[in-house]
């Protein structure tokens, strides 16, 4: 049952909405005060009274009722109490049929487009992709539980000149045994001599283009090159993804839309939205507080937002999407919001629903800079393999004799490194430290998952008692549930689709991550003051905890172990 959604409609307050009442509801951190409290603050201007008096017209009107059994006023606040015991039986009769898998909602008929990680063919897949790639896998997850179908793309970063300069390079100084053995790392190596060379010979920038160019025109020689460093760089990243479980429905990358660009510029042309500057196409957006959008260079040649164009609008056209989302890094604002303007002045009434979800930045400590054409890159697949590494040899310090450790060392190592990047709000910047994500005792992926192998231990220990996902179910209501740890603790296991969807709501899996770290901390906390061997019904609220740990962790790409 959503609570908030109850307490609103229970609310009449002449001159404010029901979404600005429903929005300031927040839940009480002080469980004296009561579970769910409304703040009158935002109201007091409109309605041209003080809180503390729009906080008593609320108290004296609201209705007491088997779902709220105490109002209270504190100084603007009104704060509502929870009828606890009708409380619990709900909440752990909803948390029983969710089963130890939670499934997906109902089809809601909606379909969502998520372009993320969107590597570049022939380059590093890098630390700095760590984030769009947790950022949308996970997106992808939460969508799907809460019933959409979503479409996630990688959107290849697969054409430009960059790849004339690869040809350009390979003929000159690559072979294919070198290749074939080196992969992308051999690749890379080309691609940083090819700049390290063009710094004093000039004409390397001429041969970049003259190469590029032969692929665009469909060259047989420049084309299978192109197409074997594009096989080679799939093969390689898709390795990581498997470790990461990052899916994806399309590989659609910037070439697929090369012959789907002209129709999107003679659209622009005829709607008269195409000037001239400098002998490049742009349209103007100054009135719109931006700068131009170019759209064709002096030459001719297409750039970003020409392909992104053509991508929106191909989108729309094949997946009829509602929500079409792009998990790019911040300094990508201004394009998006260009773009954006862009479709909807070609009048496509579905440009508002194309979103850019922006992110921080991530970097290792000793500030290591990425750069492809240095060769300053970290890659992904180390950073997973090094924290793996790392979780073994704490295995083998801690727990030497468990079972499956090399398992159990992969689940915690990738999970701490893909809870990192989720653990806090997108926007933020992020010093990765292997350190402080494999700190089992801070607010970690580890610390979460040895709490469920914890339950897990738990439930073990006590296998001769009925505590399974079949054997569930609480014929009465058990009294020792009803003080404020346990009470506390059923509150968040029945909080889970509201956290879902929230995160949905603002794109933002980290509301998970803060979940999870509380829902830990909680259950740790009732661990301590009360001892849960032998009573039934505290086993039976342990395997609801594990269960939730566990579906909420698969939504953040993290596996939980059942020992550590």
């Amino acid at each position: 049952m959503n609570y908030k959604n109850y307490i609103t409609e229970k609310i009449n307050l002449d001159g404010v909405s029901k979404d600005e009442i429903q929005n300031s509801i927040t839940i009480c951190d002080n469980l004296e005060h009561g579970d769910f409290s409304l703040a009158c603050f935002k109201f007091s201007k409109e309605l041209r009274l003080s809180p503390v008096v729009i906080a008593e017209k609320v108290k004296a009107s609201f209705e007491i009722d088997d779902m709220i059994s105490e109002v209270s006023v504190i100084s603007g606040y009104v704060n509502f109490k929870l009828n606890r015991k009708n409380f619990i039986k709900t909440a752990l009769s909803a948390a029983i049929k969710k089963g130890e898998i939670f499934k997906n909602k109902k089809a809601n008929k909606k379909t969502v487009c998520i372009d993320y990680s969107s590597i570049n063919i022939a380059k590093p897949f890098h630390i700095g992709h760590l984030l769009t790639t947790a950022i949308g896998g996970s997106l992808y997850k939460i969508y799907k539980y809460l019933g959409y179908s979503v479409v996630g793309i990688n959107h290849l970063g697969d054409w430009g000149t960059q790849f004339g300069k690869l040809v350009s390079a390979y003929k000159k100084w690559g072979d294919k045994k070198t290749i074939d053995k080196g992969g992308i790392a051999a690749i890379n190596a080309l691609y940083v001599k090819w700049h390290n060379e063009a710094e004093s010979d000039k004409e390397l920038e001429k041969e970049g283009r003259y190469y590029f160019k032969k692929i665009e025109d469909g060259d047989k020689e420049a084309l299978e090159i192109f197409e074997w460093f594009k096989k080679i760089t799939l093969t390689e990243v898709k390795k990581v993804y498997d470790k990461l479980g990052v899916e994806f429905d399309s590989y659609n990358g910037e070439s697929f839309y090369n012959d789907k660009m002209g129709v999107v510029v003679d659209e622009l042309k005829s709607k008269k939205l195409l000037n001239q500057s400098d002998g490049a196409s742009v349209v103007d957006l100054e009135k719109f507080d931006m700068p131009p959008c170019l759209v064709l260079k002096s030459d001719g040649t297409s750039l970003y937002a020409t392909r992104d164009l053509a991508a929106a609008i191909w989108r729309k056209n094949n997946y009829k999407f509602d929500k079409n989302l792009y998990v790019v890094a911040y300094q990508q604002n201004l394009h998006f919001k260009q773009v954006f303007k862009v479709l909807e002045l070609m009048g496509k009434d579905w440009a508002n629903d194309c979103v850019h979800v922006p992110f921080g930045m991530v970097s290792l400590e000793g500030g290591a800079s990425l750069s492809t054409r240095k060769g300053n890159v970290v890659y992904l697949s180390e950073v997973l393999d090094t924290a793996v590494k790392k979780t073994l040899d704490i295995i083998n310090e801690k727990n030497a004799s468990l079972k499956n450790k090399q398992e159990i060392a992969n689940s915690v190592g990738i999970g701490s490194v893909v809870f990192m990047a989720l653990a806090n709000s997108r926007i933020k910047d992020i010093v990765f430290s292997y350190d402080r994500a494999l700190n089992f005792d801070g607010e970690t992926a580890p610390y979460i998952q040895y709490t469920h192998a914890r339950c897990n231990s738990i439930l073990e220990k006590a296998q001769n008692q009925p505590v399974g996902a079949t054997a569930l179910g609480f014929p009465r209501l058990p009294d020792n549930l009803l003080n404020d740890d346990a009470f506390s603790l059923i509150k968040l296991i029945d909080r889970y689709d509201d956290i879902v969807e929230l995160a949905a709501i603002k794109y933002e899996p980290s509301i998970i991550s803060k979940y999870l770290i509380d829902i830990s901390q909680q259950f740790n906390k009732y661990y301590t003051n009360y001892k849960i061997a032998g009573d039934k019904n505290r086993l039976k609220l342990t395997t609801l905890v594990k269960n939730t740990i566990k579906n909420a962790l698969a939504l953040l790409l993290i596996k939980a172990p059942d020992k550590m």
